[in-house]
């Protein structure tokens, strides 16, 4: 029995939103840039003629936890004044296998996102915005380390790509209750839900797995978006003028973050089956590797249990892996660390979590 352990990166970067208040009133929750690397299959040592595999995936969460740092402000739920996103994504990747070491993919995201809040809608009830369309694409080229040919029992793959700026990062819906006689505003929605972060970045990422047994092995994945532009110029006020506060901490513009993820684990076959356990760090850093940090985002980290299960055919996986959060946290931004320089009172925003997520999908394999 060949063992074909499918390590599947799936990288779903939760996007936690700066809020330059220590009190803010409601924050994001996490939001999918689309971004999926799929490393179906280990090298085939015998196979050097080329092929396509054609991957869908299913992402969705629901984020409604507040925390600051990693204390849950469990009384946002009670009051009912938390923040609900709903996030939804559709990942087509288009893999082209050109030997048994090079490979290029092209992904293509298709999000549908819908935020209800209370303070986003002049404080009277909750409503709701919505975003839908497409998202990030991705470009990469990977190839394994390795001659797969001599090394059988595991190999390391490296990509490098680039992530194009053909999401909206301006999409605007209306917000309720915030003009004057009660009107409604048109503004740009929560960058949550926002469907890009308007930046072209550099992604960068190392796949390995080694295997002890034909049914029994490791794997391990790295992934990380370098967003050279610090701002989009997109407004974060909803289509109202910008406090004076957001405008001397650097909030009042929506931040182009980068983001990170680490993910590792063990996987037994039986039969048509892969079983997985492993851990997944997602994270949404601070500052950037290149450019400057200070705009809106709310930076952060997640570290979940991530149970998963492929059932296998000839010529077609379908899978499901459910991240579940172990540790939520959502850290100090740059604008909150200007205001807390400004005003000598420490502050840090809050941003809403999902419990955890359900990936969902299917890979074909064609010539």
């Amino acid at each position: 029995m060949k063992l074909t352990l499918r390590t599947l990166f799936t990288i779903t970067f939760y996007i936690l939103f700066a809020n330059t208040h220590a009190n803010a009133q409601g924050c994001v929750a996490i939001r999918s840039t689309g971004g999926l690397c799929t490393m179906d299959e280990h090298p085939d040592s015998s196979n050097t003629s080329s092929s396509w595999l054609l991957n869908s995936n299913n992402r969705y969460f629901r984020s409604y936890k507040h925390f600051v740092g990693t204390q849950e402000q469990k009384q946002r739920i009670a009051q009912g004044t938390n923040v609900i996103n709903h996030s939804y994504t559709q990942d087509l990747t288009l893999t082209r296998i050109f030997n048994n070491r090079w490979s290029f993919a092209v992904d293509v995201p298709i999000l549908d996102n819908s935020r209800s809040s209370l303070y986003e809608h002049g404080g009277k009830e909750r409503l709701s915005t919505h975003s839908f369309g497409l998202g990030d694409i991705r470009l990469t080229a990977y190839a394994w380390l390795l001659n797969p040919a001599k090394a059988r029992k595991g190999n390391i793959q490296v990509g490098l790509g680039f992530k194009l700026p053909t999401g909206n990062y301006n999409y605007q819906d209306y917000f309720y209750h915030t003009a004057a006689n009660d009107a409604r505003t048109l503004g740009p929605v929560d960058q949550s839900i926002q469907l890009g972060d308007g930046g072209t970045g550099i992604t960068t990422e190392i796949n390995a797995y080694y295997n002890f047994t034909h049914q029994f092995g490791l794997y391990g994945g790295f992934y990380y978006l370098i967003s050279p532009r610090e701002q989009n110029g997109t407004s974060s006020a909803r289509g109202s003028t910008p406090s004076s506060k957001a405008v001397a901490n650097g909030s009042d513009v929506m931040s182009v973050p980068d983001q990170v993820m680490i993910r590792g684990g063990a996987s037994y076959g039986v039969g048509k089956f892969d079983f997985s356990a492993g851990v997944r760090y997602e994270c949404l850093p601070v500052k950037d590797l290149v450019g400057g940090s200070n705009g809106f985002r709310r930076p952060g980290y997640i570290i979940s249990a991530e149970p998963g299960v492929i059932y296998r055919l000839k010529a077609l996986s379908i899978y499901a892996f459910v991240p579940v959060a172990l540790k939520r946290d959502r850290t100090q931004s740059v604008p909150d660390k200007i205001s807390t320089q400004l005003t000598g009172v420490y502050t840090q925003g809050d941003a809403a979590f999902a419990d955890y997520a359900i990936n969902v999908g299917v890979t074909f394999k064609f010539k």
